[in-house]
């Protein structure tokens, strides 16, 4: 289930009733009456959930499956334990955002005071002017926040940390010592669209952003929160200005980023790993505690433990400095001269 402190419950609904609005054909119409809850993916569905199948690669997440229902599509339906009712349809993951915005909805800051009632502030709370905090929010001591931040419903500030102004904070667990200069977004919607019914529709984002303690996130960074799952920053780990984390991402501890990085969904980083100016990394990559990727490094697989890798597509380091050599010496060559 999504963390109810950031997003509302707007079920139940019947699980025939759900049919019909994600346009999906209920292959047992005796199923029609299950209640539906909430969404889930498929390592976390229960029996008051529905979930999807997309594609057979993720076939083992069926053992054991107790969903109330799964979107899937005809020729995978033979898949689905006994059990589970098949939700036919022709795009499994645009039913099932169809399925999520109608259950799940993410909290907003309620017309008020700009200081909600039901924020709890520990002594010690220093507030600039025009800060703003939603219901159920909770700060620690010696915490202070920059002129103009925005703190969302539920969102939860450890002590001593730093949150600059003009940050906006929402859907998210944020640890002790933790630092957050200005203009910095957490935990909003990470990137995720599917062909709907009359377009592109956008994939509802119902997972966190957790800050470890003693993380500093730089000016104008962005941490998306998870699709579903969470997007982590491991202690101590020191982001620099305008980098990018996406959804589901998975960072160590004591990592360091520099500015204009791009970390695409779903990847995860190993321990003390370094990444210079302007690295972009694939989404679903694994990079190795200890590794380090030059400037500029486009990643498009798995880097080991403890190597340097550089260039576009990234490789190991000396390889990619060898192959640079090679090609400005046959570059720089006169007139074909010695060949």
């Amino acid at each position: 289930m999504p963390d109810p402190r950031f997003f509302e419950d707007l079920g139940p609904i019947t699980l025939g009733e759900l049919a019909g609005l994600a346009g999906a054909e209920l292959a047992q119409a005796d199923a029609g009456r299950r209640s539906v809850r909430a969404v889930a993916i498929l390592s976390q569905a229960q029996d008051h959930t529905v979930t999807f199948l997309s594609d057979r690669k993720h076939a083992e997440g069926l053992d054991g499956l107790k969903a109330a229902g799964c979107f899937v599509q005809a020729k995978d339906a033979d898949l689905l334990p006994e059990g589970c009712p098949a939700l036919v349809t022709g795009n499994p993951q645009g039913a099932y955002a169809l399925a999520a915005k109608r259950l799940h909805r993410a909290r907003a800051i309620a017309a008020g005071p700009l200081i909600s009632p039901e924020a709890e502030l520990e002594d010690g709370v220093e507030l600039a002017p025009g800060v703003v905090i939603g219901a159920g929010a909770r700060i620690g001591r010696g915490t202070r926040i920059g002129a103009n931040t925005t703190i969302g419903p539920g969102v939860a500030i450890g002590r001593d940390c730093l949150i600059s102004a003009n940050v906006s904070i929402q859907c998210a667990l944020i640890g002790d010592r933790v630092k957050i200069l200005a203009g910095a977004a957490i935990g909003e919607a990470g990137f995720g669209a599917t062909v709907g019914p009359k377009g592109l529709i956008d994939i509802p984002q119902l997972g966190r952003a957790i800050l470890q303690d003693g993380v500093t996130i730089g000016a104008n960074s962005c941490v998306d929160r998870g699709a579903f799952d969470d997007t982590v920053v491991g202690e101590n780990t020191k982001i620099d200005n305008m980098v990018q984390i996406a959804h589901n991402v998975r960072v160590g501890r004591n990592c360091v980023m520099a500015a204009h990085t791009g970390i695409s969904g779903s990847v995860t980083i190993g321990d003390g790993a370094q990444l210079g100016g302007r690295v972009g990394i694939a989404d679903h990559i694994n990079v190795g505690a200890g590794a380090r990727l030059g400037a500029a490094s486009g990643v498009m697989k798995d880097v080991p433990a403890g190597e340097t890798w550089g260039g576009f597509p990234a490789r190991p380091m000396r390889v990619w400095l060898r192959e640079t050599a090679w090609l400005n010496q046959k570059a720089s060559r006169r007139n074909g001269a010695g060949e």
